[in-house]
């Protein structure tokens, strides 16, 4: 399995960033996928998730009503539009893939990418 994101940059407060990972490999029926993020020194967070055949998004709170997830089943490709962007969204953003949709969080996760940094300016 290889994830590649892309989408990531420079953005003032209040604008809008659209993050793709695109995934190859995935042979499994019901993966679950997800974006993650970490700035030095905290932990990494779990921002999205959602089932790759069922949708169920789920979003951290933090996030709810400003960022939305989706899969395009024949791109092999997960979106993660932000919109309302706040410096606190600066962060290196990477997306995950686990075998079974599952919940969202970090241990759960089988197969990650590298990450794209998103910067947040105020």
């Amino acid at each position: 399995v290889q994830l590649v994101e892309s989408g990531g940059g420079l953005v003032q407060a209040g604008g809008s960033l659209r993050l793709s990972c695109r995934a190859s490999g995935v042979t499994f029926g019901d993966p679950g996928i997800g974006w993650f993020r970490q700035t030095p020194g905290k932990e990494r967070e779990a921002v999205s998730c959602i089932s790759w055949k069922y949708g169920r998004p789920y979003y951290a709170d933090s996030v709810k009503g400003r960022f939305t997830i989706s899969v395009d089943g024949a791109k092999n490709t997960v979106y993660l539009e932000m919109n309302s962007l706040e410096p606190e969204d600066t962060a290196l953003y990477t997306c995950a893939l686990t075998a079974v949709a599952g919940p969202c969080y970090s241990g759960g996760m089988d197969y990650w990418g590298k990450g794209t940094q998103v910067t947040v300016s105020p």
